[in-house]
């Protein structure tokens, strides 16, 4: 406490204010804390705690005011300003601020001086910025632009989201169970084991070919596995090169869009083998690789995967701690959440039973008071049917009570716990709508996509890989920097080469080179030139394509990266990522590293011709080298 109070007796924090007549402008993108420094500094610790105290007993009664959400702004961003704590200046001098002379100056200066001492605030409390938990493996990064004040309701899904999963334990019970099936089928899989590296997720399966693809943000197939062996480039090549994978041709693609998809993957591009060496009878599937998918799921996709998602859910209920990773820190974010004002939203397709089991055994001990975990969320909804429930209204039931037993309800209420239901049917309960409501879950299609296209809610995407990714990232950045360097010294190379090419080819026709100087160049020197740069070139590619070929084997030595497909692109699953999601995360407790305030800003976008940049950086440059000569 008397660390705590020495600390701020330094400075003030006043929340950012966006109705204040002088200018607030350099603090509203960084969701910064504006630290204003007192008259005179405090006599002794008590004192300090004395004035600590009497500054939150008047916060929520005339130092600040929050913008409602009925009467709001939008910032130069354009996002909405519901949310934003307001300072009333006619009551800074109760607290000793002489809040007109804080603010004389112009406002860069002003700016400047607050932020390092903001910064040297923050290292004295022991508190990460945002900047800092954003350059990590467990950040929070931005698509599009969120103002996380002007939220005002927060859903979650549960599986993967809320619940954290041993991956590798529930896949590989998924994939048993998988198996299990098919075998009851008649499939041969005797045998056979679950490979955890043998698929990822982003991947999409060819129905037509038997196939697994990895494509990039355009669609064009970057590397493909057929059964467990992949396929060379030029493979890829002959069989993709005029035709791109299009995801609306559902009956062609299936996109591996969640992590229970990579078991089943796993089983079909095994089963893909064993059809290929003939162990597949007649009777079991149709002659090609499109019917041995259906009769691989032969009762219909949602109730194959609903059958080995109950099977798996028994066991994991019985015995979660081999199967449910604990976060400490989850309960806790959200806990500030709500204590924010945020209202929270379970949404979850899972039943009362699993969804009452889990939660207690992943929250209730890390709650403070004897909560539990109902005391975090103002709704819940299980068995929601989604992605239905964005889409369409399905009839509302009451849980009420211990086992599960349900009414029949026609209006939810703020507490309840009810089943069914529809996004619609929240909003009008909770008397909140669109853009006011984050929707957070692990499924790009069903939570994420739906959930922005049908409500235009606001998204965040779990992605449990991330963290993973990110590491390999960091240990691949010589490999990276090495392949980069040597591409562009072959394209140095290459241009050179080119343009020798075009002088002898000009040369052939009677007409002059480019310059002087490449025309007066003898056909001995020029030819030679040509052959030493051409040699030169093709060790090149011998280095560079190995080279290339293991980008990203760091995370997965198939098929590289997750995010990006070869060196430079952006993979399939990141573009949809990109477009649907607002912001993603490898798990809910990171927002623990922010604040439920955060002004979460996106990155500039580099584009093609962003090459003026540097054309900008070498007029600058001769403009300084001209300075100095003078």
């Amino acid at each position: 406490m008397f660390m705590t109070a020495e600390v701020l007796g330094k400075f003030f924090l006043l929340q950012k204010d966006t109705r204040c007549s002088f200018p607030m402008a350099a603090a509203a993108t960084t969701n910064s804390l504006l630290f204003v420094r007192p008259r005179t500094m405090f006599a002794n610790n008590i004192k300090r705690s004395q004035m600590m105290m009497a500054c939150c007993c008047s916060v929520g009664e005339q130092v600040f005011s929050v913008t409602p959400s009925n009467n709001y702004e939008v910032d130069y961003l354009g996002q909405s300003t519901k949310g934003d704590l307001n300072l009333n200046l006619d009551h800074l001098d109760a607290v000793g601020i002489d809040g007109p002379a804080t603010f004389q100056g112009p406002i860069e200066e002003v700016a400047r001086k607050n932020a390092e001492e903001a910064e040297n605030l923050l290292n004295d409390l022991g508190i990460s910025s945002p900047s800092s938990a954003t350059n990590s493996s467990r950040g929070i990064f931005c698509s599009r632009t969120l103002n996380l004040r002007s939220i005002s309701a927060i859903g979650y899904d549960m599986d993967y989201t809320l619940i954290h999963y041993n991956v590798k334990a529930w896949e590989g019970r998924a994939y048993d169970y998988c198996m299990g099936n098919l075998q009851s089928m008649g499939f041969p899989v005797d045998g056979l084991a679950f490979d955890p590296d043998l698929v990822i997720r982003g991947l999409v399966i060819d129905k037509e070919k038997g196939n697994l693809v990895k494509a990039d943000r355009f669609g064009y197939v970057k590397r493909a596995m057929h059964g467990t062996r992949m396929l060379s480039t030029q493979d890829v090549s002959e069989m993709y090169g005029r035709e791109l994978v299009d995801l609306r041709k559902e009956n062609r693609w299936e996109f591996l869009n969640t992590l229970f998809s990579v078991s089943e993957a796993v089983a079909y591009m095994q089963m893909v083998e064993r059809y290929d060496e003939g162990a597949i009878s007649a009777e079991i599937c149709p002659p090609d690789y499109r019917g041995l998918y259906k009769a691989c799921f032969a009762v219909g996709k949602a109730l194959f995967r609903a059958h080995v998602e109950g099977q798996l859910k028994s066991e994991i209920m019985s015995n979660p701690e081999l199967f449910v990773e604990p976060d400490p820190e989850l309960p806790l974010a959200l806990l500030d959440q709500k204590e924010a004002g945020k209202k929270l939203l379970l949404i979850t397709n899972s039943d009362y039973h699993y969804t009452d089991k889990m939660m207690k055994h992943s929250f209730n001990r890390f709650l403070p008071n004897d909560m539990g975990w109902r005391d975090l969320f103002d709704m819940v909804i299980i068995s929601a049917r989604k992605p239905e429930f964005f889409q369409m209204s399905h009839p509302l039931y009451e849980v009420v009570t211990g086992e599960g037993l349900m009414r029949p309800c026609f209006k939810a209420q703020k507490g309840g716990l009810y089943s069914g239901g529809s996004a619609q049917m929240v909003e009008n309960s909770l008397d909140i709508h669109g853009d006011e409501i984050l929707y957070v879950g692990d499924h790009i299609y069903t939570d994420v996509s739906q959930s922005k296209v049908h409500q235009l809610w606001r998204t965040a995407l779990i992605c449990q890989e991330l963290e993973e990714e990110y590491s390999a990232l960091i240990h691949s950045r010589d490999h990276r920097a090495t392949l980069i360097e040597l591409i562009n010294q072959k394209e140095v190379v290459g241009d050179l080469f080119n343009q020798l090419r075009l002088a002898l080819q000009r040369r052939n026709t009677g007409r002059p080179a480019q310059t002087l100087a490449a025309t007066n160049m003898d056909d001995q020197e020029l030819t030679e030139s040509m052959q030493k740069l051409l040699i030169v070139m093709q060790r090149l590619d011998e280095k560079i394509a190995p080279m290339l070929e293991a980008d990203g084997e760091l995370f997965n030595e198939r098929w590289g990266f997750l995010s990006r497909a070869g060196l430079w692109d952006k993979s399939h699953l990141m573009r949809q990522i990109e477009k649907y999601a607002d912001i993603y995360t490898s798990r809910v407790s990171n927002f623990l590293h922010y604040t439920p305030f955060m002004y979460f800003r996106s990155q500039e976008q580099t584009l093609a011709h962003d090459s003026y940049s540097h054309y900008q950086a070498q007029i600058n440059g001769s403009a300084v080298d001209s300075t100095g000569a003078n």
